[in-house]
């Protein structure tokens, strides 16, 4: 037996093919995770030279603590808005 592989010609069994979102859509969900992104970039770091100590200062800092989470969900929302976004 060959294990070829059927190919079915789409235009033929008369299919309509298209993405599931709108190009403009993708773009906004290419942007929204950008937002995701840089909230987590934001959230990270803490370069210590001595691994013995604990500075509170930096790990309980506004950007970490406040500001990179509401930047993370402000990136949630715009996917969620790219999703359900209808085209025109």
């Amino acid at each position: 037996m060959s294990k070829a592989t059927k190919t079915i010609n789409v235009e033929k069994a008369g299919v309509d093919v298209r993405a599931v979102f709108p190009k403009e859509n993708y773009k906004i969900m290419i942007a929204g995770l950008a937002v995701v992104v840089v909230g987590f970039l934001l959230m990270m770091g803490g370069n210590s030279d001595d691994p013995n100590t604990f500075k509170p200062e930096e790990v309980y800092s506004f950007r970490r603590i406040t500001l990179a989470p509401i930047v993370i969900l402000l990136g949630l929302v715009v996917e969620i808005y790219a999703i359900m976004r209808r085209p025109k």
